[in-house]
């Protein structure tokens, strides 16, 4: 990649020079990492404010609160042990809820800095629930399904306009079979966002254009449905960088690709502008209900609220399997972006319903099961 493009566009400053010494550049300013105790970036802390509504003491307050429950989260798991119900992180009051199906299990719990609640359902026989629905035929009305830990329940989601239809009142009946279940609505069908080729944006297969996700030793992680194992990859410029060395869609929607032929690697994930790019050192999981923010090549920098985990997304092409759904907006050419928290990355950008004009929802496929399916290692600072 040559030089005196790269403060140009930075090709999502995932494939920047070797080393910044190397292009006589110095790291922008990051999110701190956990284990730092470094202040959050201005430029963070201004994206919260802008897209969660909070003011700047209120970014700050939640970001710490986020450091601390997902620190809490894995402790209290192993405290609860097969009692586990699931967790997740109230914004409001900045703690971290566990639920628990044995009382006996509770003070263990909440010796760990975790609020417990007594539940019916355990997290493992919630997951069997949805695992028995994971292996029915979905028809096109039926968005998604995912444990919910408050409600302890698996939550079926199902398209507004369609809710009325034969197979998808068939499809809930026997999902009800499966386990407990609750049915909600939403707005509409969920959809990937790759789009046709666009000039100057970040990197190309054929026809279709895409987002990086996050660098790894020898390459960059990205959604599947992007291109197949073995297609071909431009940079921005046009110049070849590598090819799909595995893909997965649908099931999964991951992949990654080799870098070579003069690109390189960094662990930076683009700012946009609407903040300084964020260096990545890690990649432990927040928590549901923490805040979270996205990178894509089309609508740039994004914030929002993690809402739900293991969820299966019903796409035209076929089911997506333990995707991450969010509040964060996205669309056509975001495919495959960067969701981070703080500075640890979480996933790769998969689909979603609605725009950054009128809001919506978006599923991304966490980067842990991505580095596990292909042995691969996050590129971190």
């Amino acid at each position: 990649m040559r030089r005196t493009t790269v403060i140009r566009t930075g090709l999502s400053a995932l494939l920047l020079l070797g080393t910044w010494a190397a292009a006589g550049l110095a790291p922008a300013a990051a999110a701190p990492s956990p284990a730092s105790g470094a202040p959050a970036s201005t430029g963070l802390l201004t994206a919260m404010q802008k897209d969660l509504g909070l003011t700047e003491s209120q970014a700050k307050a939640r970001l710490a609160a986020e450091k601390t429950a997902t620190a809490v989260e894995g402790k209290a798991k192993r405290a609860a042990g097969a009692s586990y119900g699931g967790s997740w992180f109230n914004p409001d009051s900045g703690t971290l809820t566990v639920t628990v199906t044995s009382a006996q299990k509770a003070d263990a719990v909440r010796a760990t800095g975790a609020n417990v609640q007594l539940v019916k359902h355990s997290a493992r026989q919630l997951d069997a629930a949805k695992e028995r629905i994971d292996a029915l035929s979905a028809p096109a009305g039926v968005s998604s399904w995912h444990v919910d830990p408050k409600a302890n329940r698996v939550v079926v989601n199902v398209v507004a306009a369609q809710k009325s239809d034969n197979d998808v009142r068939d499809f809930l009946d026997r999902a009800r079979q499966a386990g407990p279940v609750t049915v909600k609505e939403t707005a509409q069908a969920p959809q990937t966002f790759a789009a046709g080729t666009v000039g100057g944006d970040p990197y190309y297969t054929g026809n279709v254009r895409c987002s990086i996700g996050f660098s790894v030793h020898g390459g960059f992680v990205t959604a599947g449905h992007c291109g197949q194992a073995g297609a071909s990859v431009s940079g921005w410029d046009g110049s070849y960088i590598g090819n799909f060395q595995g893909s997965s869609f649908p099931d999964n929607d991951y992949a990654w690709v080799n870098v070579g032929s003069g690109w390189w690697t960094a662990p930076v994930v683009l700012g946009w502008g609407s903040v300084s790019d964020q260096l990545v050192r890690g990649s432990n999981e927040a928590p549901i209900g923490a805040s979270i923010c996205r990178s894509g090549s089309t609508t740039h920098w994004r914030c929002g609220n993690l809402l739900a985990k293991n969820e299966t997304v019903n796409y035209s092409q076929g089911a997506v399997h333990q995707m991450t759904k969010t509040s964060v907006c996205a669309e056509g050419g975001d495919s495959g972006g960067s969701f981070i928290s703080g500075d640890q990355a979480q996933g790769v950008t998969s689909g979603g319903w609605g725009n950054c004009s009128g809001g919506g929802e978006t599923w991304y496929q966490p980067i842990n099961e991505i580095l596990g399916r292909y042995g691969l290692t996050l590129h971190t600072a």
